[in-house]
């Protein structure tokens, strides 16, 4: 995951491909032990999504690099306090939303212009349909981009990351009230915004 595994499972170790095949219950109370096998383990599975999350929320690769990084810093250190109340995986985002906010707060967003924020031009003809792809996924980009924090954070939970209702309130410490309707909100936002592409 570009070089954010800090413990790289070893080819061939029989403990390490074990480990692969058990449950996050079973990766956590292993972890909180002080297995880094089973803590590599944790990376691999979520790492990539956790990943994919915070570049979204930043808009920037380093940065989610640098949150994903802290968050797995912070979830070692935390395991053997982690109570289980919530999924491993719920807990974990959680952790990277905490420190993708933390950053966001760190750097504050440069003003733009307003006229950078004008409505995405209609999608120009291509035989190959390649450009016109690479077109809508800039512009649910900039969409996104230009959501509200807790939209933008509900509406990538929901529909990449694939979370409950129940899940996404956890990881934001909301209610699932809030979420419904704030995803609501969020498409409602991202169907105007790509009119254009439909």
């Amino acid at each position: 995951m570009n070089g954010v595994t800090p413990f790289p499972l070893r080819a061939g170790d029989a403990e390490a491909e074990a480990w692969a095949t058990s449950s996050d219950a079973t990766l956590r109370r292993a972890a909180a032990l002080g297995d880094l096998e089973a803590f590599a383990v944790i990376i691999d599975r979520h790492g990539p999504s956790m990943f994919r999350y915070a570049r979204r929320m930043l808009n920037d690769q380093g940065d989610a690099e640098e949150v994903v990084q802290d968050a797995f810093v912070a979830a070692w250190k935390a395991l053997p306090d982690f109570r289980g109340d919530a999924t491993l995986r719920t807990w974990l985002f959680t952790i990277t939303g905490r420190k993708a906010v933390d950053l966001f707060r760190k750097k504050r967003a440069v003003p733009v212009e307003e006229t950078t924020l004008t409505d995405l031009a209609a999608p120009g003809t291509d035989p190959a349909g390649q450009a016109v792809e690479a077109g809508l996924l800039d512009a649910l980009g900039a969409a996104l981009a230009d959501l509200p924090w807790l939209q933008r954070a509900i509406w990538l939970l929901r529909e990449v990351e694939q979370m409950s209702y129940t899940e996404i309130a956890i990881v934001l410490s909301t209610s699932p009230t809030v979420v419904r309707g704030q995803l609501a909100r969020a498409r409602a936002t991202l169907k105007h915004r790509l009119e254009a592409w439909r």
